[in-house]
């Protein structure tokens, strides 16, 4: 039996969602939050708090607070730049929730923008930046770890010979999420991918090959969060937020580390305690697949499997469509489009309203997951449809 929640989601936008050039990152975020005070039926002087996420790449000058008053906010009770890597955005509807709980805030719109993608500079150019680090360290890039695909690629291969996963089972995660994106408008890719297509794409960091890889885009995506007395009174139906955690401190990539799953489990139980729920009420996953190995990992760490099933439960077609545990309806981050941890959160917000169309699931008990710093920070959403 769940808890009564205290908060809730309430209003959604998104800007952008292109992998050609576009405007300035501030001008998307003003865009989706535009769109989403326009979905929940507020007007800007309504919103008293603002939680702004960003890419590990940009600045307080490419987008800041300083940035917000494009989007007519302002005369903010709370106003926070969250910086938690790939957790940053359910770490900032986090904090929104217990905002709005306490009277902190009331309506606090939670914003992520991108837009690091150039028409004459290549996406490895972008995302691949070599960094300067003295010490200790910076080893781990003068080893040639450089970007997030190596060090992913070193658990993936760690967790392959683990539990002799083979390379079709990898692919199926990606070929998956395809199937899923085929559904999603919003997709960047929604032509069919075979697992022989799959196999046949070139290595990024073996054994992570280019359709087990994000695609990014620029763009925004903004989520209005109100407490549940304030949201029955709005536009959208509320998608009510039943509990959340979060979870830090593995560096997998170290020698001696343990395996990358202590920090998923953190924010796991925290998320069920609260919710007063389990694993087996999740009826559906919102992933952070920054690359194919997430979501294996996720589906076990986050108790939907045990260690080592999670590859074959993907193979077996039961987190696609029609399967019993669907995962990364709108394509996820393989196939649909990488904004960071705002993905997930706009798909589960859409499938808890039964707003998904072709790709709609029965709605109950979703789970959205954040991870960044590869694997040292984890955060989760449990989220279900509003009465």
């Amino acid at each position: 039996m769940t808890t009564r929640p205290s908060a809730a989601i309430v209003g959604l936008g998104l800007a952008g969602l292109t992998r050609t050039e576009s405007a300035a990152a501030p001008m998307l975020a003003a865009r989706a939050i535009r769109d989403a005070l326009a979905d929940a039926g507020l007007a800007p002087g309504d919103i008293d708090g603002c939680m702004l996420h960003r890419s590990g790449a940009a600045s307080e000058s490419s987008f800041g607070l300083s940035h917000l008053a494009l989007a007519g906010l302002r005369d903010l009770r709370l106003a926070q730049v969250i910086l938690c890597d790939g957790a940053s955005s359910i770490a900032g509807v986090q904090t929104a929730a217990m905002a709005v709980a306490v009277g902190a805030a009331r309506y606090v719109v939670c914003v992520f923008a991108d837009a690091a993608l150039k028409p004459d500079k290549r996406i490895s150019e972008t995302f691949g930046r070599v960094k300067t680090v003295e010490g200790i360290a910076g080893l781990r890039y003068t080893a040639g770890l450089i970007g997030g695909a190596a060090s992913h690629a070193l658990v993936a291969s760690r967790y392959m010979q683990r539990y002799g996963v083979t390379p079709e089972q990898l692919g199926a995660v990606a070929v998956s999420t395809r199937k899923w994106a085929a559904m999603n408008p919003r997709a960047v890719f929604r032509d069919p991918l075979t697992l022989e297509a799959y196999l046949a794409a070139r290595y990024v960091a073996e054994p992570l090959r280019l359709y087990d890889c994000a695609i990014p885009v620029n763009g925004a995506i903004a989520v209005i969060v109100a407490s549940v007395e304030d949201a029955r009174d709005l536009r959208q139906p509320p998608v009510h937020v039943l509990g959340f955690g979060q979870g830090h401190g593995n560096h997998p990539d170290q020698r001696g580390c343990p395996y990358p799953e202590e920090g998923a489990a953190l924010a796991a139980g925290m998320a069920y305690r609260m919710a007063g729920a389990g694993p087996r009420d999740v009826t559906q996953c919102q992933i952070y697949d920054a690359f194919s190995i997430n979501t294996l990992l996720m589906l076990e760490q986050y108790g939907l499997c045990e260690a080592g099933e999670a590859a074959h439960l993907v193979a077996r077609g039961d987190t696609g469509p029609g399967g019993v545990l669907p995962v990364n309806t709108g394509g996820g981050h393989l196939s649909g489009y990488y904004l960071q941890g705002m993905t997930p959160i706009a798909e589960a917000v859409c499938q808890a309203r039964g707003q998904a169309g072709e790709r709609q699931c029965p709605n109950g008990l979703i789970l959205i997951t954040n991870e960044g710093g590869q694997f040292d920070h984890h955060a989760c959403l449990l989220v279900s449809p509003g009465a």
